[in-house]
């Protein structure tokens, strides 16, 4: 259903009902057929009340009606897509009608759609008071190549029952209303367009009408997705501007200022929530994941429902924070960092900007991007020394000695983001995890300038939505995928292999794990948080799935059984959450030989390299604090030796420790406790 605001002038004279009946035409692969629809007669003025448009019909014959955009533009021009890319690979639509009263859907109905549906625009916008005599036109477009067809025909009802648009009764999250002057958004280049966003706060609702109180100005807006630009609910980039339409950094929802934003659909994530929840974990166990923001949205005055509104991976003090890399950096430590680059499908060709030396298990390429530098902008010695880099990494995990901690992975790997990594894509058994949408970033070498897994990215497939690889089982490890079904395009890198034979890292994931099913991954935390977003969304909800009625329909990829309602999607989640958990309690290797107590130490509030260590160790504070006292303990509690120190990392000799487990415990300026456990070989 959409909803928009609504101009209402009441007429008393009955009218006549008419059709105009419009040409045929053929629908060729990836072009455009405008089909004039000529209207005379009628009154110059047509309302919601008592005359105006009620119906379209047409009949096409097409090969794959996916590749159908279906829009109608009148006099004035309005234009509003009455469907765009559904039925997926089915055929024809055969005396079909489309009235906004109709009972069923046409995203409901199935081909050859023969009978009256709802479409997914409101016809009820063209009752706005204009004139309807003159030139209609339908515009069909073939989106893709492969299958063509033919517009039969196509016919416009005028009456007595004009379609309507329900009024809006107000949100109780976040309202974007983005206005392009009705010009399509296409998936590049960015088009202009305006932004407005309102929130009222807590306790209050937001209407269109509202004044605009988080943002209000220009926009550059272009789609964007991969498997996703294929549902009908978009996703799209924007970006905020200026008048003169440059760049303009602007706070948005509570945000840290920017000027690259994302606004998330999570069409065929009918929970609404796991890349939510995702960003929500990695965030709560110390590691920068995407800001999120649930809002409704509207499109041109069309509704098109619940939304995420995210931030873009940046490198910033906010976000990613490492070093600024800039063209005259060169040589030395300015070189060295910071670096943000991904392993992905890419587009095109699917060639990265560099190739592994090093192939997945399955003999499969791995293809590397860069994001940070771009790809436009990170120069060639640059891409020399980190491309170097991630070969001296990989060598290190591919050598017999991998496990050394001086000269293996572990020189080249802060090993606690690895270990994160690893657990939530676990956790949520993420089909795309290790392979797509995977970024890595670095900080120069004075800054531990190891490489470093995240931030985690795009886990709409995970969490029990994918019904391919496995992926919709409670069991088995999403690492081991290509096992499962590799040799495809995308293979997992042969690291988290290697690493998961590593005992010393086993130890790392199981504590960690341990000591985050006490908190963020219990159950009652878990479960909390989802029940609290589904009640965020109480009326929200309601509407989105009116406009997209797809609560129990198949939509890719999701695995069965459907559920027929919101609850029940929040309920089968929870559900195979619950096993998931059971499963990975069981089966995650490594023994974690700490207490309870112990294991919630093992935290990165600070870091402390290498672990376990031979010689010396080096601790730096994670946070924008200082150093003030050190202290190493036995796990019996004997206090072995205290320093007193400053500044933000250190590096102590430990030669004098024999083999064991230690506690470390840093005293801050500012008073706050870090504590970690450390081995020493």
């Amino acid at each position: 259903m959409r909803y928009v605001l609504l101009l209402v002038v009441f007429y008393s004279t009955t009218l006549f009902s008419q059709t105009f009946v419009g040409g045929t035409g053929p629908i060729l692969d990836l072009q455009t057929i405008d089909i004039p629809v000529n209207v005379t007669g009628l009154p110059t003025s047509i309302n919601q009340t008592t005359f105006g448009l009620e119906q379209i019909c047409f009949d096409i014959t097409h090969t794959y009606v996916s590749d159908i955009t279906f829009q109608l533009i009148s006099p004035d021009g309005t234009i509003i897509t009455l469907f765009a890319q559904i039925g997926g690979g089915s055929h024809d639509f055969t005396n079909t009608c489309l009235r906004a009263d109709a009972t069923t859907s046409l995203m409901a109905g199935t081909s050859p759609y023969t009978g009256t549906f709802k479409p997914q625009g409101q016809i009820g916008q063209f009752n706005n008071n204009q004139n309807p005599n003159g030139t209609w036109i339908i515009r069909i477009n073939d989106n893709y190549g492969a299958d063509e067809g033919t517009l039969n025909s196509c016919s416009l009802f005028f009456g007595n029952n004009p379609a309507t648009i329900p009024v809006f009764a107000g949100t109780d999250i976040p309202l974007f209303l983005i206005n392009t002057a009705s010009n399509p958004i296409p998936d590049e280049p960015k088009i202009n367009g305006t932004l407005k966003v309102i929130d009222n706060g807590t306790g209050n609702l937001n209407f269109p009408t509202d004044p605009a109180n988080i943002y209000s100005g220009f926009i550059g807006i272009e789609q964007r997705g991969s498997s996703s630009g294929g549902f009908p609910q978009k996703s799209y980039g924007f970006e905020t501007r200026n008048a003169s339409g440059m760049p303009l950094d602007t706070a948005i929802c509570g945000m840290p200022s920017e000027h690259d934003w994302i606004l998330y659909a999570p069409y065929n994530d009918k929970s609404c929530i796991r890349n939510v929840l995702t960003y929500h974990l990695s965030n709560q166990m110390g590691n920068y994941a995407s800001r999120t923001k649930l809002c409704e949205v509207f499109l041109n005055n069309d509704y098109d429902g619940i939304y995420v509104m995210m931030e873009k991976i940046k490198r910033d003090n906010g976000r990613v924070d490492i070093a600024k890399l800039q063209a005259i950096d060169s040589t030395g430590d300015q070189l060295t960092g910071g670096y943000i680059f991904k392993i992905d499908k890419g587009t095109g060709s699917g060639v990265g900007n560099w190739t592994s030396n090093f192939p997945a298990s399955t003999g499969q390429p791995i293809n590397f991007y860069y994001h940070y530098p771009s790809v436009a902008n990170i120069t060639p010695v640059q891409q020399d020394y980190i491309q170097k880099y991630v070969d001296s990494f990989e060598v290190a995990i591919n050598s017999v000695n991998y496990q050394d901690p001086v000269t293996g992975y572990r020189k080249y790997a802060k090993t606690e983001t690895f270990v994160d990594f690893l657990l939530i894509n676990e956790l949520s058994k993420n089909v795309d995890g290790y392979r797509i949408s995977t970024y890595l970033h670095k900080d120069k070498a004075s800054k531990d300038g190891r490489l470093r897994m995240g931030p985690v990215w795009d886990f709409n497939l995970g969490w029990w939505n994918a019904d391919y690889c496995e992926a919709n089982l409670s069991t088995g490890f999403a690492y081991e995928l290509n096992t499962v079904c590799g040799g495809g395009s995308w293979d997992i890198p042969i690291w988290w292999e290697r690493m998961m034979q590593d005992p010393s890292f086993q130890f790392d994931v199981r504590c960690r794990y341990d000591s985050l099913r006490e908190t963020i991954l219990s159950e009652a935390y878990l479960f909390n948080y989802i029940d609290s977003v589904g009640l965020y969304l109480t009326n929200a909800k309601d509407r989105h799935f009116e406009e997209w009625p797809i609560l129990g329909v198949y939509t890719w990829p999701n695995p069965s059984p459907l559920p027929t309602t919101y609850q029940g999607e929040l309920d089968a989640l929870k559900l195979w959450i619950h096993d998931r958990l059971i499963w990975l309690d069981a089966n995650l290797p490594g023994i974690c030989n700490l207490s309870i107590e112990e294991k919630d130490l093992y935290v990165n509030s600070m870091t402390v390299y290498p672990n376990p260590a031979q010689s010396e160790i080096t601790i730096r504070l994670n946070a924008l604090d200082q150093m003030k006292e050190i202290k190493i303990y036995s796990l019996n509690g004997s206090l072995i030796k205290t320093l007193r120190v400053s500044g933000i990392e250190e590096t102590i000799s430990i030669d004098e420790l024999p083999n064991g487990n230690y506690l470390i415990e840093l005293q801050s300026e500012k008073g706050a406790y870090h504590k970690r456990f450390v081995k020493s070989n």
